[in-house]
């Protein structure tokens, strides 16, 4: 085999990375390293009981009688006006964490609307890459770091 078709060609035939976000030119720990799976879970979880509240507070629903699809687009919503304006949604702020553009810098307005849709429907966010990227952010050409 030649050197030349050794050499990858695509972005799918390279290696996987050595940590996370090192084909992004991120740093392998600290600010602005890619944000890991705890940090991530965490964020989720706040951003989940802040949808959950104001769903409730919004249509006065109890844990007896509340639709789960209404308070499943309350977090998209949530997501989608917060990250424009503060980096990151409420759980990713209060984790370090905020959310940029590849290439760096603010992620702008469609992309938090994608994906946030995308989110929304959870799958996304369970296939990764090496680089902690889920679907919904690779689709969106964003990525969360710690910052």
């Amino acid at each position: 085999m030649s050197a030349a078709a050794a050499k990858p060609t695509t972005f799918g035939q390279l290696p996987p990375s050595r940590w996370p976000g090192e084909r992004l030119g991120l740093p392998d720990t600290g600010p602005g390293s890619v944000g890991r799976v705890g940090r991530r879970i965490a964020a989720l979880a706040i951003d989940q009981v802040v949808a959950t509240g104001v769903a409730f507070w919004a249509f006065n629903y109890t844990f007896l009688n509340y639709s789960g699809f209404v308070v499943s687009g309350v977090f998209v919503l949530l997501q989608i006006v917060f990250i424009p304006t503060i980096g990151g949604s409420i759980g990713h702020r209060l984790t370090g964490l905020r959310l940029i553009s590849l290439t760096g810098g603010w992620a702008g307005v469609w992309r938090p609307i994608v994906r946030s849709v995308l989110l929304g429907f959870a799958i996304p966010a369970l296939v990764w890459d090496s680089d902690q990227r889920g679907f919904h952010d690779k689709v969106a050409g964003t990525v969360l770091i710690r910052g």
